[in-house]
């Protein structure tokens, strides 16, 4: 297939995943909402709880990521989208595979295996697609290797996915089930998503508060001290060796905090004083990560506890991947839709301003909604009570809604 012409992706690529995103988010957490005693019984693999986190990882969050690529990989690399057309197809297969896979864990298992090939295949042409396009990168830079990193994290997730259902369909001789589990959560959460958000925080950061003159040296830091972590620490899961587990979670809190103080200084420079709210939120979820990533190297000290790291996982995956990613968006959208139905029009005719675009005021409530509900949530798990539960994941589906109709009446201004 050949190439795009001009670097700017058809906004309706984009758009159509993170629609598609923003209508499985909410299905995730009303499902959630109503199984709330599964997840006071501590009873996870249940089929709801498996349907709703699956629409939650891969139909929310990886879609919104695959729709945030289509966008900015072209603006942080310079390269246009190797064929809009295949992002097309690639969407459709995708968004059949995620949804079908998502509802038909919830009452057909075996109905699920189809749904699932359907979206690894839509998983597949997608890194195609990503790999094609910055392959035609000129020059590599930092970017170029987190991207890329996550992205191979991502295929390594699939794959390791992959070997646990064929394990307990047909049972893979001398493959250790639980190490392999271990390893499928953490390069899909602390690998996949953190490094995406690692790279284009270093692009919208500076965006987003006008910092000009930083030094980008830290980020060589980030990424070999984060990769290293993710490397021993799936190592201490095949040896089941602690020492080596310490010694993982040690590295990626380190990594993570040179990330930290690297965001630090890019914001220390920056020319714009008073930032915006949403972007505020998405700042302080790196703030919450870094809190989460030391809890996990005491938690590697302390065997007995281990199995708090699910606690943790739920904390990071929304208070620090989803946090992230809704501080963005909540920026990017409005940008997108004014740069796409207005940009031409300037001196034209009146058009409105990028901030009339959405109230940022109601930011506000929905994040610290959404906050105050996960950690409610949390709550409500360490103390047993279905009642305190109820409350906290309430708080979250409010937000959520509130949240994605502020996005979506965007699409009508």
């Amino acid at each position: 297939m050949m190439p795009q012409l001009s670097n700017e992706t058809d906004i309706r690529l984009p758009f159509s995943f993170i629609i598609f995103s923003v209508v499985a988010l909410v299905a995730s957490q009303v499902i959630l909402l109503f199984n709330g005693h599964m997840v006071i019984d501590g009873n996870f693999r249940t089929p709801a709880l498996l349907s709703s986190a699956h629409l939650l990882i891969l139909g929310w969050a990886l879609m919104v990521a695959m729709g945030a690529m289509y966008q900015l990989v072209p603006v942080a690399f310079l390269t246009p989208i190797w064929s809009e057309k295949f992002g097309f197809i690639q969407f459709w297969i995708t968004a059949f595979g995620f949804g079908g896979f998502g509802i038909t864990l919830s009452f057909s298992p075996t109905i699920s295996i189809f749904t699932g090939l359907l979206a690894l295949v839509g998983i597949l042409l997608f890194i195609v697609q990503m790999f094609m396009t910055m392959k035609k990168q000129a020059k590599k830079n930092i970017l170029t290797v987190l991207v890329g990193s996550a992205l191979i994290c991502l295929l390594v997730t699939i794959t390791l996915g992959i070997l646990l259902i064929m394990n307990l369909g047909m049972g893979i001789a001398n493959l250790n089930h639980i190490a392999v589990l271990k390893s499928h959560i953490l390069l899909g959460v602390a690998g996949w998503f953190t490094f995406l958000i690692f790279g284009f925080s270093y692009k919208m950061v500076p965006m987003f508060s006008l910092a000009h003159g930083f030094s980008m040296k830290p980020a060589k830091w980030v990424y070999i001290m984060y990769a290293s972590g993710l490397i021993v620490t799936i190592s201490s899961f095949m040896t089941e060796n602690y020492l080596l587990l310490q010694v993982g979670m040690t590295l990626l809190f380190t990594g993570f905090a040179i990330f930290s103080y690297h965001i630090t200084t890019i914001i220390k420079v920056r020319l714009k004083k008073k930032l915006d709210k949403p972007f505020l939120f998405s700042l302080i979820a790196i703030g919450f990560g870094l809190i989460i990533h030391f809890s996990a190297v005491i938690l590697s000290f302390l065997p007995g506890l281990y199995e708090m790291y699910g606690v943790l996982i739920f904390l990071y995956i929304f208070l620090w991947i989803a946090c992230s990613i809704l501080g963005y968006l909540y920026k990017i959208i409005p940008f997108l839709w004014w740069t796409h139905r207005y940009s031409k029009l300037i001196g034209k005719k009146d058009v409105p301003t990028l901030k009339q675009m959405i109230d940022e005021k109601v930011a506000i409530p929905i994040f610290s909604g959404f906050v105050a509900g996960c950690l409610i949530v949390v709550l409500s798990i360490a103390t047993g009570h279905l009642l305190i539960f109820s409350i906290g994941q309430s708080f979250v589906v409010a937000s959520i809604i509130f949240f994605s109709y502020s996005i979506i009446k965007v699409l009508f201004k």
